[in-house]
């Protein structure tokens, strides 16, 4: 049993090591939320069911007519162009 373990955890190194940078940080994300208890539950939870108001449908609506003439912003992008780190947004704790 725990050689078989063994085994497997070998085998998703050797898958890691082969993965793009950007896929990297697509695994390291859900390998986090998978052993992070709240994440979990967040990620287990039901959708929203609440309707939309109309400012936010309208909202919306414009997000998804200027996607249809815009190539959309990789977020890596948006964070460089305001000076921040996906760290410093991990890290980010409350003023007391």
């Amino acid at each position: 049993m725990a050689s078989d373990l063994t085994h497997e955890k070998q085998q998703l190194h050797e898958l890691v090591d082969r993965l793009a940078p950007g896929q990297v940080h697509a695994v390291r994300g859900l390998l986090e939320v998978m052993l992070d208890p709240v994440s979990r539950a967040i990620a287990n939870a039901p959708m929203d069911d609440e309707p939309l108001a109309a400012d936010e449908a309208h909202a919306l609506d414009e997000a998804r007519e200027w996607l249809k003439h815009n190539k959309p912003i990789p977020h890596e992008q948006v964070l460089a162009e305001l000076g921040i780190t996906q760290e410093e947004i991990e890290n980010f704790k409350e003023p007391a």
